[in-house]
């Protein structure tokens, strides 16, 4: 009877667990999109994460279609940030279906910057 109440709750947590490496781990898409870097900053009651949102301007005088983002990575975030203001090439990945915000407020997922001309 120990066994199968043991089993009971660790089954369940060993789920979640696979379920979250899973999502974390393994893409749904990836690219690299370019726009002028407006907001950056450091998000989160508990769980801090970097944030951000660039403007993705196709056309001058059309208004630019916000895309938002989340960075991992502390040494990439300041380079992220001194770009601010700037044109920028980010490269990310798509990480759908994670259940909460503390690993990102976005499935969108930063990994490098690349700094453009104007």
């Amino acid at each position: 009877m120990k066994k199968w109440i043991a089993l009971a709750t660790i089954l369940p947590i060993l789920l979640i667990a696979a379920y979250l490496a899973i999502v974390l781990n393994v893409s749904y898409s990836d690219g690299e999109r370019a726009g002028y870097l407006q907001k950056f900053s450091r998000k989160g009651w508990f769980c801090k994460t970097y944030e951000g949102e660039i403007a993705l301007s196709a056309l001058p005088g059309v208004a630019p279609v916000l895309w938002q983002f989340t960075v991992k990575d502390a040494a990439l975030a300041t380079l992220i940030n001194a770009q601010m203001g700037k044109r920028v090439s980010l490269v990310y990945t798509e990480h759908k279906g994670i259940p909460t915000t503390c690993f990102g407020e976005t499935s969108y997922f930063v990994n490098a910057v690349k700094p453009l001309q104007p």
